[in-house]
């Protein structure tokens, strides 16, 4: 049987962050699939087609729909039961760090944030989520 690379999905509006999360991403195996805005990303989730993500790393500052807000629908679909979530934001105040937590995300970076910090982050909950469906019940 054939193992799955873990989906990290990117939703952000600008394409630049966009490109430099999916090629990181891509480059450690993962697979990436991105988005310009929540309602996009929305609608594919719950397409047919869609795959569960391990991960969801969103901007919080959007057109359409902010970060939170998104968050908000994901975490209502059956498909993100155990998708982590990883806002990205230019902020740093405590106050947007605590409305991402209450949102639902797992993680708070800050733009500008490192590759490195965004890979490490991905392998220590992506890896947390394998191994706890390993786990006997």
């Amino acid at each position: 049987m054939k193992q799955v690379s873990p989906l990290v999905i990117v939703i952000d509006d600008s394409p630049t962050v966009q490109k430099i999360i999916a090629t990181t991403v891509q480059r450690e195996g993962y697979q990436a699939r991105t988005f310009s805005n929540g309602p996009d990303a929305l609608r594919w989730l719950a397409s047919a087609e869609a795959v569960p993500p391990a991960a969801v790393v969103i901007d919080i500052c959007m057109p359409k729909m902010d970060g939170y807000e998104v968050i908000g629908h994901l975490k209502r679909m059956s498909c993100c039961a155990q998708t982590t979530f990883i806002m990205l934001s230019r902020r740093d105040g405590l106050v947007d760090r605590l409305k991402g937590r209450l949102a639902g995300a797992h993680v708070y970076l800050c733009k500008p944030f490192t590759v490195q910090q965004l890979l490490q982050t991905l392998q220590r909950y992506i890896s947390k989520c394998q191994n706890d469906e390993l786990l006997p019940v």
